[in-house]
C-alpha cells in the first residue's frame, strides 16, 4: 500500500502537488480566456467564472458540445421529476444525463493523456536543443540552468565555439514571446537558424543581420517575436562584442565590484523587417563577471504578488561569490526564498561567466 501511494504521489509532498494544481489551473485560465472570451483576465467573482465556462465549452469539438448539452438538460430536466409520480423517468433521466457528462469527461482525459505523452517528448526533444553541460574553454568559468515554468519552454541559451582565426565564443540567451508548445516551436526555429548561420560566419553583426531576417519570415507578422542577447568573446584581445535584441540588459560585474548594464542593440527579432541593431563592445578582465538572464528571473514573484526586481539582482551579482556554478546555484537559492510557496508563472533561465586570465 505505500508503494502505491508513492508512485501514485510521485515522491511529492500534499502542499507541492497543490501548488501545481493551482499553477496548471492558472495556466489552463489564462490560456482559454484570450481566445474565446476576450476581457475575461480582467474580470472577478461569477463573470470570470463565466467566461471560464464558456471558454471551456467552445474548446471541445462540436460533437461533444452537444453530448455535453444533452447530458446538461437532462440532469436539470431529471430535477422536476424528483418527488413526483414518475420516479421512473427521473431515474432514468439522471443516469442518461450522468452518462453522458462522464462520456465527454472520458474523452477529454483520453486526450489530455495522448497530450502530456506528446508534451514530454517534446520536452525531451528541446532538452537535446541545448548543451547539457558547460564546455571548457580557457580563461572561461560557465554555468547556466534553465527551469521550465511548463513542460516545454520559450527560453533558449548556448554556447558556440566560433570558426575562424583566433579563440572566439558565442553566448546566447533568448526568450520567445509566448508560452508553451507554440514558443518551444519558435525556439527551435531560432536555434536551428543561429547554428546554421555561426558555422558559414565570424562577423556578429552579419550573424544578427541574417539572424533578424530568419526570425522575421516565422514570426506571423511579429507576433511571435524573440527577445535575445549575442555576445561574442575574442579571447586574443579580452573583448566582447554584443547585440541586445530587445532583452533584459545582462549585468557586467566588473573586477572593482561596479556593474555595467549591456543595453546596446535594438528591438526584439521578428518585430519589424527594417530594424537596424547598433552593436556594442568593451573590453573584460579577470575578475569580471557576467550574468545573462530572461525575464523570469526578475519577474519571479511571492504570493503577495511583489516581484523579484532588478534592484535585487543588482543587489545579489554585487554580492556574488565563488564559481560559476556556485554562484548560479546561489541566485536560484535566492530567487526560491524570494518566492517561497508561489507557482512560477515564467521560465527562468541564466547563463553566468566568470573571465579569467
Amino acid at each position: 500500500m505505500t508503494d502505491v501511494r508513492q508512485k501514485t504521489a510521485g515522491g511529492r509532498s500534499p502542499r507541492r502537488h497543490w501548488l501545481d494544481l493551482k499553477q496548471e489551473a492558472r495556466s489552463a485560465y489564462e490560456s482559454a480566456i484570450p481566445e474565446f472570451a476576450p476581457g475575461g483576465l480582467e474580470k472577478s467573482g461569477p463573470p470570470r467564472v463565466w467566461a471560464f465556462a464558456r471558454a471551456m465549452f467552445f474548446r471541445l469539438t462540436l460533437v461533444r458540445r452537444v453530448v455535453l448539452l444533452l447530458g446538461i438538460l437532462l440532469l436539470l430536466s431529471s430535477a422536476f421529476l424528483f418527488g413526483g409520480s414518475s420516479q421512473l423517468a427521473y431515474g432514468n433521466r439522471l443516469l442518461l444525463g450522468a452518462l453522458c457528462l462522464l462520456v465527454v469527461l472520458a474523452l477529454e482525459l483520453a486526450d489530455r493523456v495522448s497530450l502530456k505523452r506528446d508534451l514530454e517528448v517534446a520536452r525531451d526533444i528541446q532538452n537535446w536543443l541545448v548543451p547539457r553541460t558547460p564546455p571548457e574553454l580557457p580563461g572561461l568559468d560557465i554555468a547556466f540552468r534553465t527551469r521550465p515554468a511548463n513542460t516545454v519552454a520559450g527560453d533558449y541559451y548556448d554556447v558556440l565555439p566560433l570558426p575562424g582565426g583566433g579563440p572566439s565564443v558565442l553566448f546566447v540567451v533568448a526568450d520567445v514571446a509566448g508560452k508553451g508548445i507554440p514558443a518551444g516551436l519558435v525556439m527551435a526555429c531560432f536555434r536551428t537558424c543561429l547554428h546554421t548561420l555561426v558555422q558559414t560566419s565570424h562577423d556578429l553583426g552579419g550573424v544578427v543581420a541574417n539572424l533578424q531576417r530568419c526570425c522575421c519570415e516565422d514570426s506571423l507578422g511579429g507576433r511571435r517575436f524573440t527577445s535575445a542577447f549575442l555576445a561574442q568573446y575574442e579571447a586574443a584581445g579580452h573583448t566582447l562584442s554584443y547585440v541586445n535584441a530587445g532583452h533584459n540588459p545582462p549585468l557586467l560585474r566588473r573586477a572593482s565590484g561596479s556593474i555595467v548594464e549591456l543595453k546596446e542593440g535594438g528591438v526584439p527579432f521578428g518585430t519589424f523587417p527594417n530594424a537596424a541593431f547598433e552593436l556594442g563592445r568593451l573590453s573584460v578582465g579577470s575578475g569580471d563577471l557576467l550574468l545573462m538572464y530572461t525575464d523570469g528571473v526578475v519577474e519571479a514573484a511571492n504570493e503577495a504578488g511583489d516581484e523579484y526586481g532588478l534592484d535585487r539582482l543588482r543587489a545579489f551579482v554585487r554580492e556574488a561569490a565563488g564559481s560559476a556554478a556556485e554562484c548560479q546555484q546561489q541566485l536560484l537559492a535566492s530567487i526560491d526564498a524570494f518566492t517561497a510557496r508561489a507557482p512560477q508563472h515564467d521560465d527562468i533561465t541564466c547563463l553566468i561567466v566568470q573571465f579569467s586570465s
